[in-house]
């Protein structure tokens, strides 16, 4: 089996009871964009009171911005990831998210909860989203 067929078969095992897969790559596409505003956002809110939070949502602004640029569906620029595959991405970005606090030492700060959110949230559009639709 090639590499992308496996790594993209991870998220298609990622579902949430009577959560159905609704979520085209149009839709995908205008979420992630808007968590990447969202994270860019939180980077300047935490700039001069947070450092470690700033850098995290810095990271995870990037990542987001950055795999949304190259994903082949509406609004991606250079579309050399297939949708499947920034799917396995996205796991990878929650993941970031998610563990980002405890790596950087401030899993316990009032700050840190944007990001579990934000994980939280991530899983559920990975669950949501339908990888293998046609784009709109």
């Amino acid at each position: 089996m090639a590499l992308e067929q496996q790594v993209t078969s991870v998220v298609d095992r990622i579902v949430l009871p009577g959560v159905p897969k609704s979520i085209d790559p149009a839709r995908h596409a205008m979420l992630d964009y808007g968590v990447a505003f969202t994270f860019f956002s939180l980077a300047a809110k935490f700039w001069n009171s947070h450092r470690p939070a700033a850098t995290l949502a810095i990271l995870n602004g990037a990542m987001v911005l950055g795999v949304s640029a190259f994903t082949d569906y509406p609004g991606g620029l250079w579309k050399k990831i297939s949708f499947p595959m920034h799917g396995a991405l996205d796991v990878v970005q929650a993941a970031t998210a998610g563990l980002g606090p405890v790596l950087m030492g401030f899993a316990h700060d009032d700050e840190a909860r944007a990001f579990y959110g934000q994980a939280l949230s991530e899983v559920g559009v990975i669950a949501a989203t339908d990888w293998h639709a046609e784009a709109a």
